[in-house]
């Protein structure tokens, strides 16, 4: 069963809600107008029966009405009685014919017949000391009735139509305020039957709901694209890089099943099969630690801690390369950052410099801080790297000289120095020329509330 769409679902919401609110208002309107029409009947009787009495009179026993007197008036009769109770003027209403009702004076009475309910207010007037006359009005309560049944039908023939406009305009209202959101369902469709995560959701001038919900998949759909790029990249990565240290692995063990080997050469071929292995485990880590950066996968632990100190830790971690180490660490120097990720650039960072550094030259790393940055720089005695290669070298998989690494590097080492930079808010820079080696700086913003020093 299909469902109902959200536009329909409010409009009928709002159909009902007028629906309700409407027959609310007709039972306050009809309550309200019923005691109205009653206070109505009951103030028009008194003020009649009192204007009468000031027509009427006993003069020496004789009964004296004044031309002003009514004896009916809108729907009001008013009849005149003696003291004994005897009619002596008036004519009463057919449906009252055989009533026989006791005087009380002052009171006004509601009266129930086959014909109808009445109200009957009495007034003594009295003439002398022990002589007078009673005065008696009587009027059908039906008025009030048929008020409340004209505005019952009335109601009855503008309502539906009051509350069809009514939903008409709730469904163009809805329609015009859910405008966006079509905007979006159309943009979301249209990505996902084109697969083409680049789109985004362009909405204009819309409500801040709509241009939080819009922004809110932008981003998301930014994200999913480069999930998608890094996985495709990975991918690609990986096969590509893979093919060689698998080929040679294959090719050692299909050797080493066609022929017989000495145990010099089956020694030979477990290094070898051993050292692309390592080579694989090294790329793959590399390839993941490079795809986490690039999806946030890899959440950042941001503390606040001593650049100095983890600097000097990880030199003295050189085992014999620490030999060639040449230290010119400012103390004290702090950074916000991830310990890890940091202490991971640092050591690419000197990875670089032994691999592509002169044999048995000098690694120099310099710390300082100034104007609110830290920088931290490495040198070392290399050939260097041409003009036109140094923008290259941030790049996956790029080596400028493939052959100084032995064979062992993948040339990730500096594009995921590049990236924990990036990512901390930094930036890396080089400065080389042929055959005068290579200075990599990294550049951090420093903690705040440490004291400057001039580099």
């Amino acid at each position: 069963m299909r469902k109902s769409s959200i536009k329909l679902r409010l409009t009928l919401w709002y159909a009902l809600l007028m629906l309700l609110m409407a027959a609310v208002t007709l039972a306050f309107v009809t309550v309200i107008s019923s005691s109205v029409a009653n206070q109505t009947t009951l103030d028009s009787l008194s003020q009649t029966v009192r204007e009468n009495a000031l027509q009427a009179d006993l003069e020496e026993g004789e009964l004296k009405v004044d031309s002003g007197f009514s004896f009916y008036r809108s729907g009001i009769y008013t009849l005149i009685y003696s003291k004994s109770q005897a009619l002596l003027a008036g004519q009463l209403p057919q449906a009252l014919m055989s009533l026989s009702l006791p005087f009380e004076n002052g009171l006004t009475r509601p009266v129930e017949t086959e014909q109808g309910s009445y109200y009957v207010m009495d007034l003594w007037l009295p003439s002398g000391w022990e002589d007078g006359i009673w005065l008696r009005g009587m009027t059908e309560i039906s008025q009030g009735a048929e008020a409340r049944q004209n505005l019952l039908i009335a109601a009855g023939i503008a309502l539906p139509l009051f509350i069809l406009l009514g939903a008409l305009g709730g469904w163009f209202i809805v329609r015009r305020a859910l405008r966006p959101l079509d905007s979006i369902n159309a943009t979301a469709a249209a990505i996902n039957e084109g697969r083409d995560l680049s789109a985004r959701i362009e909405l204009g001038e819309a409500p801040e709901e709509f241009s939080r919900l819009a922004g809110n998949f932008n981003r998301m759909l930014e994200r999913l694209e480069r999930a998608f790029e890094a996985e495709r990249r990975f991918t690609s990565d990986a096969s590509h890089e893979l093919r060689t240290p698998l080929s040679v692995i294959l090719g050692a063990c299909e050797y080493s099943e066609k022929f017989d080997e000495t145990g010099e050469e089956r020694q030979e071929t477990i290094q070898t099969v051993h050292r692309q292995g390592k080579k694989m485990a090294v790329l793959i880590d590399q390839l993941l630690q490079m795809t986490r950066l690039e999806q946030g996968t890899e959440g950042l632990r941001m503390e606040e801690l001593d650049l100095s100190a983890l600097t000097e830790e990880l030199c003295r971690e050189q085992g014999e390369k620490s030999e060639y180490l040449k230290l010119d660490i400012l103390p004290g120097v702090r950074v916000r950052g991830d310990r890890l990720l940091l202490g991971r650039l640092i050591q690419n960072l000197l990875d670089n410099a032994y691999k592509y550094g002169k044999p048995g030259g000098s690694v120099w790393l310099r710390l300082r801080r100034g104007g609110g940055w830290v920088q931290l720089s490495v040198r070392d005695e290399g050939e260097g790297i041409a003009p036109e290669q140094q923008e290259k070298i941030w790049r996956r998989f790029y080596q400028a000289d493939p052959s100084r690494s032995g064979g062992q590097g993948a040339g990730l080492g500096l594009a995921i120095v590049e990236q924990i930079a990036r990512l901390h808010g930094g930036s890396m820079s080089l400065e080389s020329r042929p055959g005068e080696g290579s200075t990599f700086t990294l550049n951090l913003p420093e903690a705040a509330g440490e004291a400057e020093e001039k580099i």
